[in-house]
């Protein structure tokens, strides 16, 4: 009987943990994707906002090129204007960031040719 009591009490505390472990998760997958409108800043040649998509899931940003743009440059911003994060990526691709912080944050994206095009989104836990 002894050997069984300390058998019983790691078995129960792994289901514990697991189940723990699965709930937050499932929390923190559970986040809803958010849809950022692309709006056009400077564009000289023909628009392709709608080359362009971006979204916010939790702390994870997306943009994803559906067209070749060639190289393009993309800055993220506090909405005050401190810098969060900037990169390239060669189109058609996406480019994934996580923004740390909460609050509220614009994403500027400069094509090769100078047009530039901008996101407004909110980060919140």
């Amino acid at each position: 009987m002894q050997k069984k009591l300390p058998r019983t009490i790691v078995f129960l505390c792994c289901i514990i943990v697991t189940f723990s472990f699965s709930r937050s998760f499932a929390k923190e997958t559970s986040k809803e994707t958010s849809n950022i409108p692309i709006k056009e800043s400077t564009v000289h040649h023909a628009p392709k906002t709608n080359s362009i998509l971006a979204s916010i899931n939790g702390h994870t940003l997306t943009v994803t090129f559906l067209e070749n743009l060639g190289n393009v440059q993309i800055d993220i911003t506090t909405a005050t204007g401190g810098t969060v994060s900037y990169g390239h990526v060669w189109t058609p691709d996406s480019y994934i960031a996580y923004v740390y912080n909460t609050g509220s944050y614009l994403v500027t994206i400069t094509l090769e040719n100078g047009d530039e095009y901008y996101g407004e989104f909110e980060v919140t836990d």
